[in-house]
């Protein structure tokens, strides 16, 4: 534990990077590893008692993050900017934090952000490749039409009820969801997806990545997929995209605390080549 008291409390917000593989997601959970905890664990170590964090939004088990957001109140020593540089000392190897800023009493990781933005990597290539595998889809079962993708993303746009990409033990109360921006490219073997919305369901991007690889190998139409959501028919939603693939690529806020390259565009792309 580290000397750190004064008397006054301090609101410090970090941007977190996670290697999801190891953790049963983001929330603190009884009986498994979860990056919450992880972070809450080395804060307890700093100033000597629990410390509640509070994230931006909860990724799955499974699931990357780029740029997750989450802040706590602490009375201590130690500068908001120099927390990131302290806590990397006490976090283990899969979890980072790129930077720490103070923010203002009233500020919220989770209540003032204005959106979240995932991309989901899809490998397409004949061949595995080990050095990928932790962050894509390696999908090789047919050829995949992107444009296609696209076309079926591209109607999500707006405020809607998603709830047939809604798992069923999702505590939320309601199932609308504002999406404000989807894309679809390829680079070689290489696809990404990226979803970007006020809020996510829980499993949503997943079960929506399911659906559009069906459609990309010319299994299901357009026109199926966007009345199977619209109509809410979840029982027609019966694949979810593997969670290795999926990373929270960052969350906007309406003023940023922290520079843009510390948060904004920081899962590095895969792109083709020889």
């Amino acid at each position: 534990m580290l000397e750190s008291q004064t008397t006054e409390q301090e609101r410090v917000a970090l941007v977190i990077q996670y290697l999801g593989t190891h953790f049963h997601g983001w929330q603190r959970q009884a009986q498994h590893r979860s990056v919450q905890e992880e972070v809450e664990k080395a804060i307890a170590e700093i100033v000597g008692h629990h410390v509640n964090l509070h994230g931006a939004g909860r990724t799955d088990a499974g699931v990357h993050a780029a740029a997750q957001v989450a802040h706590f109140n602490v009375i201590s020593k130690i500068p908001p900017h120099k927390w990131a540089a302290v806590l990397n000392k006490y976090l283990p190897s899969d979890i980072l934090i790129r930077a720490s800023s103070s923010v203002s009493p009233n500020w919220h990781a989770q209540y003032s952000a204005m959106y979240r933005r995932y991309r989901y990597t899809l490998y397409t290539d004949q061949r595995p490749n080990l050095f990928i595998k932790p962050f894509c889809w390696h999908y090789y079962h047919a050829p995949l039409d992107e444009s296609l993708i696209q076309d079926a993303l591209e109607p999500l746009v707006g405020k809607h009820d998603f709830g047939a990409f809604r798992r069923t033990n999702s505590k939320r109360a309601h199932s609308w969801v504002e999406v404000q921006e989807v894309t679809c490219d390829r680079d070689g073997s290489f696809i990404h997806i990226e979803i970007q919305a006020d809020g996510f369901l829980y499993g949503m991007v997943r079960f929506i990545v399911g659906m559009l690889v069906q459609v990309a190998a010319g299994e299901r139409t357009i026109s199926n997929f966007t009345e199977i959501w619209k109509n809410q028919l979840r029982e027609q939603v019966l694949h979810s995209a593997p969670a290795q693939g999926l990373c929270l690529l960052r969350v906007g806020y309406p003023d940023s605390t922290f520079s843009k390259e510390i948060w904004f565009d920081t899962q590095p792309k895969f792109v083709f080549s020889y």
